[in-house]
């Protein structure tokens, strides 16, 4: 009786847009409350009020609210409007970093365009974009469950040139987490297993190359390996070096919510990058988990809805959104945790940065418009507004 219980709850498609609500909503509450222990020393320093980065963080959650939930309605006619012009516009945007004064560089990236009052970060919009481009291009190729046309044709190249832009602002990191949105599409779409590896291992000596043609990169990649060693560890080893030390004090259950030693000039990035590791050191093992287990509900519940979606652009999108939430969080924890080499993007919902909030909020309030269009789900919406 238990399991059949327990089974209902998993596979009720209503029950997917409620563990999609409850997990993003967690995340977000979760990022409001560690973004402001992990940057109020930070923001002491840099702007004299502890609440200054975390209010910025409260007003871009705010905000993205309401757009999340105008999307929501959008139908699939409008998002194919948007669709056809994704990638032209993915360029616009990208290229405006190009313009001499215009892009403003951070740590040797030229990612982000400075409005005076905040900064906004195209590439994270790129990706949204890139997604729904892709699934529409696919979703027009494809005629009862076949393409009538070459899917590697139809959205590398698209892809390769968003990846050239991202990279001439000098950002691997955004880079890896499109080409991996690229390859899951890929995957999704049907792709031969053989012609997908055969990329992936083309992709993979590409991504070589950049690395060792680069000084800074090559010794920050294999910095990960070992981050104490004497020669690393008060340069490139600090970060994941310190990251780790946080993770490691924080035992079973944490220092204690804004007891991180590590926050206190120890740890670059601590609200941004490596908030992963403040959340490990001051709420332990069981935060880490509790973060572990409310990112794989979401993506869960995404790939639920994806495979429930009634039309093929709808299906396509919101796997590769699933595809990004998982690719970008297993690259953030990864970092953190001195699994993979640093690469500097975000942990969804959860770290600091306006832009990346906002375009993930967007892209799940794409994935709630194609639950609330599944019959059943509007079914059982409907019995619930009346009991």
């Amino acid at each position: 009786m238990k399991s059949k219980t327990q089974h209902s709850i998993l596979t009720k498609p209503v029950n997917h847009l409620y563990m999609l609500l409850a997990s993003a909503g967690a995340l977000s509450f979760l990022g409001l409350v560690m973004v402001f222990s992990a940057s109020s020393i930070h923001a002491i320093d840099t702007r004299g009020s502890a609440l200054s980065i975390v209010i910025r963080q409260l007003l871009f959650l705010v905000a993205s609210i309401p757009i999340a939930m105008y999307l929501s309605k959008l139908s699939v006619k409008e998002w194919e409007k948007i669709g056809k012009f994704g990638f032209i516009i993915s360029m616009v945007i990208l290229g405006i970093l190009l313009i001499p004064g215009v892009g403003k560089t951070v740590h040797g990236n030229t990612n982000w365009i400075n409005l005076r009052f905040f900064d906004i970060q195209p590439s994270e919009f790129a990706k949204f974009l890139m997604i729904i481009w892709a699934s529409f291009q696919l979703s027009r190729r494809e005629v009862k469950g076949k393409f009538t046309t070459n899917v590697l044709k139809l959205i590398t190249p698209a892809f390769a040139v968003i990846l050239v832009l991202v990279m001439m602002g000098n950002d691997l990191g955004t880079a890896s987490v499109i080409a991996m949105i690229l390859a899951g599409l890929l995957f999704v779409s049907g792709i031969k297993l053989k012609v997908l590896g055969s990329i992936t291992v083309v992709g993979a000596i590409v991504f070589a190359a950049l690395i060792l043609t680069s000084g800074y990169r090559s010794k920050r990649f294999l910095v990960f390996l070992n981050p104490f060693a004497p020669e690393d560890y008060k340069d490139l080893g600090w970060q994941p070096a310190h990251s780790l030390l946080g993770l490691a004090s924080g035992g079973l259950f944490g220092v204690g919510l804004g007891g991180s030693r590590q926050k206190w000039g120890n740890l670059p990035e601590a609200h941004t990058d490596f908030i992963f590791s403040i959340i490990g050191e001051e709420l332990g093992l069981v935060g880490t988990l509790a973060v572990l287990i409310l990112i794989g509900i979401l993506v869960y519940s995404i790939f639920r809805i994806a495979l429930r979606a009634q039309d093929p652009m709808s299906r396509y999108a919101a796997s590769g959104i699933g595809i990004w939430v998982a690719v970008q969080s297993f690259l953030n924890i990864g970092s953190a945790t001195s699994m993979l080499p640093v690469v500097g993007v975000t942990l969804p919902l959860v770290s600091y940065g306006g832009s990346a909030l906002v375009a993930m909020i967007c892209a799940l309030g794409f994935v709630i418009g194609v639950a609330l269009r599944d019959p059943e789900v509007r079914t059982e919406l409907v019995k619930k507004r009346k009991t």
